[in-house]
């Protein structure tokens, strides 16, 4: 096929917004790359802790990053893997490059210096213990 032939094979700007839905455009799925999804996230309240246990298998502890900064928890991951091979008069270079970065808004209960996290068996698992609730004072006031 020529080139002409192929630029007038794929969509127009005004075929984009006024052709067919988005769900039933045949050429999405043809030029469409894969992209990362960021992992499933399961937030678990206890008796005495939030639990969040991220969904990452295959990944490794080192790749992870937890931060907290004014009552908001934020996972980063990343991950740069790199391929090369040499081969006669040539060498090839791949890079893959995956990330994702969640943020979770903490409650004034969580004890943020005692979080913990842990990663097995492709769960990274963090814990976020509750502090008492401080109970409200009650202050007797004398009548004068």
């Amino acid at each position: 096929m020529n080139t002409l032939a192929r630029v007038n094979s794929m969509p127009t700007l005004f075929d984009t917004f006024f052709g067919p839905s988005y769900a039933t455009r045949p050429y999405i799925t043809r030029y469409a790359k894969p992209t990362v999804s960021t992992p499933a996230v399961n937030v678990k309240d206890t008796e005495n802790a939030y639990l969040i246990d991220v969904a990452a298998p295959g990944a490794k502890k080192e790749n992870f990053s937890l931060s907290v900064n004014q009552q908001v928890l934020t996972l980063t991951f990343k991950n740069e893997e790199k391929a090369e091979e040499t081969k006669d008069a040539y060498v090839r270079h791949e890079f893959n490059f995956q990330s994702f970065e969640r943020s979770f808004r903490l409650p004034k209960t969580v004890n943020v210096e005692a979080i913990k996290a842990t990663y097995t068996d492709g769960i990274l698992t963090v814990e976020l213990p509750k502090m008492e609730e401080p109970k409200p004072e009650v202050k007797q006031i004398e009548i004068a």
